[in-house]
């Protein structure tokens, strides 16, 4: 069995964080999210593997390569145009020999679905299998319509109340060849895309056998800028520690912390929970670092900074006084001295932040800022709940800002002095 990955598109739900970078190469927890695809499906023996790729392919080519890094072999084929699922899967037709697994480039997932997937579709043989989840929820996802375990209808994102089950469709597939016949017979869908889940209605008005898969294991969709905090969350909670750089006297560190080679915790931090420090980074003096903090490689974080549940990308400066509070803060950032991104309501209520123009509730009652690639900030400069910054852009000083702001644009202050001279006695 061979597998495709799908990793053309750029994720415009993770603005301004995918400006810079495609989606799947975002980081949580040390690895790009595709990384722990490759990973998984190495574990279960699959090592062929086609990664479908298109905007800022460089990026994914240059990190993977062949794959023998990695213990895979890898094939790339570049997406002409963003024409949908099927389209992207499509692809695969002249590297599929007998079957073929499909994942979304930017899921976390159990390695164990994909053992049991590969073994129920081996004892029943169907023409595809597709991998279900069952959520709360399931307007905004495709639902799945079963009669015991054949997939008689998926309904994409019906209206609250009238969804067939509460089954979604996890983007996770298993197909044989004829997959491909009814790729090219599939019709542009309403959103001007070639949906894969109008092949599989295809196959099953042909009378094809479509399975459905019920799953309960481990199973994240990474789609909007607070769910990778939450895929962070969780993966650094399962991590184990590891010290490879040096850790000064007068460091407290408690909980697992991976500190990796020629980075430097000095003396005074005081490390609470799970955290994971890259390459080559200076943490502190005096520092206090919360549960569940990445810092990519090469980070700086000064003298009496508070970094609590946040990811602080590769090249980025955190400078002292400062306070980082459930943020996810891009590459190549200066954070001036003093700081503040606040995480928190006055009234407690849920962060609501801005996707595609529209405000939506993140769910989560502790959200900070959202800040793209090369951003600077001056000293004092606050940051209100759910805030996102645009990659290039500058704040500051003094700066309280409230709304979003766009990439390439500066926000300042403009004060009015008042000169008083003393009068000499």
């Amino acid at each position: 069995m061979k597998a495709i990955i799908l990793s053309a598109g750029e994720g415009s739900r993770m603005r301004p964080l995918t400006l810079t970078k495609p989606k799947t190469m975002l980081p949580v927890a040390g690895k790009p999210i595709i990384q722990y695809n490759i990973e998984a499906l190495k574990e279960c023996g699959i090592t062929d593997i086609l990664l479908i790729v298109r905007y800022k392919e460089d990026m994914v080519r240059n990190y993977f390569g062949d794959g023998k890094e990695f213990g895979v072999n890898i094939t790339y084929k570049t997406q002409k145009d963003f024409l949908g699922t099927a389209d992207a899967i499509g692809y695969g037709s002249d590297y599929i020999e007998d079957s073929l697994i499909s994942l979304n480039g930017d899921i976390i997932l159990d390695s164990e679905i994909i053992k049991e997937i590969i073994s129920e579709y081996e004892t029943k043989n169907p023409d595809t299998l597709m991998v279900l989840t069952e959520v709360e929820d399931p307007s905004s996802f495709g639902v799945v319509e079963l009669e015991g375990d054949l997939v008689k209808n998926v309904v994409e994102k019906p209206k609250p109340g009238e969804a067939p089950s509460n089954l979604i469709n996890t983007g996770i597939y298993i197909f044989n060849k004829n997959i491909f016949n009814s790729i090219e017979k599939t019709e542009l869908s309403s959103r001007g895309e070639f949906e894969i889940t109008d092949s599989l209605s295809l196959q099953i008005n042909e009378n094809q056998t479509v399975l459905g898969y019920k799953t309960e294991k481990h199973w994240i969709d990474v789609g909007r800028p607070w769910e990778l905090i939450e895929v962070n969350e969780k993966l650094i909670s399962k991590l184990k520690g590891e010290i490879k750089g040096t850790v000064e006297e007068g460091a407290v560190l408690h909980g697992e912390v991976f500190l990796d080679e020629d980075s430097i915790i000095r003396s005074g931090v005081y490390i609470e929970g799970n955290v994971y420090i890259g390459k080559n980074c200076d943490i502190g003096p005096n520092s206090f670092i919360r549960g569940n903090s990445y810092f990519g490689d090469n980070v700086k974080v000064g003298n009496a900074v508070e970094v609590k549940n946040s990811i602080v990308m590769e090249n980025t400066n955190v400078n002292h006084l400062s306070y980082v509070g459930d943020s996810i803060i891009g590459s190549n950032c200066n954070i001036g001295a003093g700081t503040n991104i606040a995480n928190l309501r006055f009234d407690n209520a849920t962060i609501r932040t801005k996707i595609k123009d529209e405000k939506i509730d993140s769910g989560r009652r502790k959200l900070g800022a959202i800040i793209g690639d090369s951003v600077k900030t001056g000293i004092n400069s606050s940051f209100s709940p759910g805030v996102k910054v645009g990659s290039n852009a500058t704040i500051g000083s003094g700066v309280l800002l409230y709304d979003d702001v766009e990439s390439n644009t500066r926000v300042l202050v403009r004060q009015d002095h008042v000169t008083q001279y003393k009068h000499k006695k």
